[in-house]
């Protein structure tokens, strides 16, 4: 009775995303919350349901569908969850970290996915796109499909880490402006702290992706679970991508230091240089000062002061003794 397909989808409760249920690698029916578990134990049936930020009221109702453990339902009612893989009994708990970027920051947000027999759930928190592209890509691909809850996880774990690549080359591009400015002139403060920001969102980026690598080794290798070994390969290709993400940041994080550091060496350079040019200048008008200090001084009897070209003499000594040391600055660099 239940495996005949309806023809319109059901009202979704709020925070339910999507609820469909699968056999055969294609989708049969569009099935109410209350009506999936019993969609999930009829032979070769599969349940897919989608949750974006649910309420502790919906994620009871899945867990009764389901049997799910209460200490994942728990760590799914809370964000900023590490990423991670745990087995409660049957069932598979895994937490992925997404990223997307808005107003120039890297914002982070989570995925939990339960796997079990015959379902697959997905739960969303913060910053993450819809996975509406996911599922269009795998009811493409029935024979795909077909091989249930390990293609479905693959999928989604692959949607996340390629999400990871257009936020890399955005900031990448940035930095590369940045790095170009950055040996013509000294970086404006605006600039220095946008530098620091950066490393700072990439540093929590990178806290992301590492444990996702040790993952998807898990998952590969079938160390919790079995895994459908035409699907082990996959499991492999989304961790050589999270490598590559990985060594991405760290390169970029490096060139961000770099930048970082070369700005304060030119910074440092530049007042050097304005240091150099103020004590040469005090240099030479020291020399007119101690002269006119030296005439300044009220004594009666002082040779000059009877000779008739003395003021034209002084004056003639001043002008060239700034001069040889106007001259000996400027072949040394200081003016």
């Amino acid at each position: 009775m239940l495996a005949t397909p309806i023809a319109s989808a059901p009202t979704q409760k709020p925070g339910v995303v999507m609820s469909a249920a699968y056999a055969a690698g294609r989708r049969v029916a569009d099935v109410e919350l209350e009506e999936a578990g019993k969609w999930a134990r009829q032979p070769g049936h599969l349940v897919w349901i989608g949750l974006y930020e649910p309420s502790a009221e919906l994620l009871g109702q899945v867990q009764a569908q389901f049997g799910l453990h209460p200490l994942a339902i728990e760590d799914a009612q809370t964000a900023h969850q590490r990423p991670k893989l745990e087995r409660y009994g049957d069932c598979l708990f895994l937490v992925a970290r997404t990223a997307q970027l808005a107003s120039r920051r890297i914002m982070l947000g989570e995925t939990h996915v339960f796997v079990g027999r015959g379902f697959v759930v997905t739960v969303r928190h913060g910053a993450s796109v819809s996975y509406a592209p996911v599922r269009e890509k795998t009811e493409a691909c029935p024979g795909l499909l077909a091989h249930g809850e390990d293609y479905i996880l693959y999928a989604v774990l692959d949607f996340i880490v390629d999400n990871y690549a257009p936020v890399m080359e955005t900031v990448l591009a940035e930095v590369e402006a940045i790095e170009d400015s950055v040996l013509k002139r000294e970086l404006r403060p605006d600039e220095i702290e946008r530098l620091y920001l950066l490393r700072r969102d990439l540093l929590r980026l990178r806290t992301a992706v590492v444990p996702l690598v040790e993952v998807c080794r898990k998952l590969e290798h079938g160390d919790m679970v079995a895994i459908d070994e035409e699907m082990q390969p996959l499991f492999r290709d989304v961790s050589d991508h999270l490598r590559g993400a990985q060594d991405e940041i760290d390169a970029v994080r490096e060139v961000l230091a770099f930048a970082f550091e070369a700005s304060l060496m030119l910074g440092q350079a530049q007042q050097t240089n304005i240091t150099r040019r103020l004590a040469a200048w005090a240099a030479i008008l020291a020399v007119p000062t101690a002269i006119a200090g030296i005439y300044g001084m009220n004594f009666e009897f002082m040779p000059e002061l009877k000779w008739r070209y003395g003021y034209f003499m002084v004056l003639g000594g001043i002008f060239a003794a700034c001069a040889v040391l106007y001259w000996r600055f400027r072949r040394s660099g200081w003016l």
